[in-house]
């Protein structure tokens, strides 16, 4: 196989070419820019020096649809300007930006300020998590891949609603990010003497992954609700924590709710159900394919903690993209994606 990467100078682009490069299917990988053709892969990155010594490739039509897949790892904005005319042209294309993941037009220029791409192409887009979109996954040529923070929020809360074990009507969902997750784009927020030693929030009710989650929602559970969502930077690299709170149903039991969680994803990899509180943290997950789900009842108000924890580079990235490209063409989900997880 012969895989692009538009956006290889950024951190998804880099575990994109990470995984893909020790993927036993892939032969070939390309490395396109929009603005410093020519340049030395290994000149940008010296650690890749003997690995990719290779020049960063132009952004064309023709030379893109030779490829059998394209990732896009992009900001929002750019990805819908460039897939459209690839559709029907010969690659798998998955986009790791937002550009084709809200089916509303109105409501993705509402949450990312940006034009959004043609609605054909939207409508055409498949959401792409894995484990509860296979089937659709498998018979797409273009992957909306879901963002990070919905990634752990989703995986985590999706059976227990379903099943309706928790009550959707009121979700309070609390979760923490590594400073990788805002791109390497140096910006006053990310700056070493500002993010140091700090704990803050961001776009508080105003993220652009709220629309995502409740649609997801909508989307596998038949249930229309809304959610009040907060994101945090926490001074590390990587790694997502999504604290989710929920009423449970009248005589649900701790037993149930982890049960729920084992069941649905007893036949799935990357997803695990922990046991124990003191396993659950972001050093389990760093630089690894999993996410791993953990839940609490709280018998005397009647509530469940719910955690999702995953790499935001990895299963909130480039990982679920190359997960989803396995499934496109018919390989195990696990194909180049077996890593074990840094730790420390």
């Amino acid at each position: 196989m012969k895989a692009g990467i538009i956006g290889a100078t950024g951190y998804g682009g880099l575990e994109l070419l990470r995984f893909l490069h020790n993927h036993k299917e892939v032969e070939e990988i390309g490395l396109f820019t929009s603005s410093e053709v020519g340049t030395q892969f290994s000149d940008k990155f010296p650690h890749l020096t003997d690995i990719y010594d290779q020049p960063l490739l132009k952004l064309e039509d023709d030379a893109l649809a030779e490829y059998d897949v394209v990732f896009a790892s992009t900001p929002s904005g750019v990805s819908s300007t460039i897939f459209p005319s690839l559709v029907e042209r010969g690659p798998k294309l998955i986009d790791l930006s937002g550009d084709f993941r809200l089916k509303n037009l109105a409501s993705y220029e509402t949450w990312y300020k940006k034009t959004p791409a043609p609605q054909e192409i939207v409508e055409r887009s498949v959401y792409g998590l894995t484990e509860w979109n296979e089937r659709a996954i498998e018979k797409a040529d273009l992957i909306a891949n879901p963002g990070c923070y919905p990634t752990a929020v989703l995986l985590s809360i999706l059976p227990l609603i379903k099943n309706r074990l928790i009550d959707p009507s009121f979700l309070v969902i609390d979760a923490k990010s590594g400073i990788s997750g805002a791109g390497n784009k140096p910006s006053q927020a990310t700056h070493f003497s500002e993010a140091n030693e700090s704990f803050s929030i961001y776009k508080i009710n105003e993220h652009q992954h709220i629309p995502e989650i409740e649609q997801a929602i909508s989307m596998f559970t038949d249930i229309e609700t809304t959610i009040t969502f907060n994101t945090h930077l926490v001074p590390m690299t990587r790694g997502i924590l999504a604290t989710s709170y929920a009423q449970v149903t009248d005589g649900v039991t701790q037993k149930q709710l982890v049960d729920c969680l084992s069941e649905t994803y007893k036949n799935h990899p990357f997803v695990r159900v922990i046991q124990e509180a003191s396993a659950v943290g972001t050093n389990r997950v760093k630089g690894s394919n999993y996410c791993d789900i953990y839940v609490k009842l709280d018998e005397r108000t009647n509530r469940a903690t719910i955690i999702g924890v995953i790499d935001n580079l990895v299963k909130g990235a480039a990982g679920q993209a190359i997960q989803n490209m396995n499934v496109q063409f018919g390989l195990p989900q696990q194909t180049g994606l077996q890593l074990v997880s840094y730790f420390i």
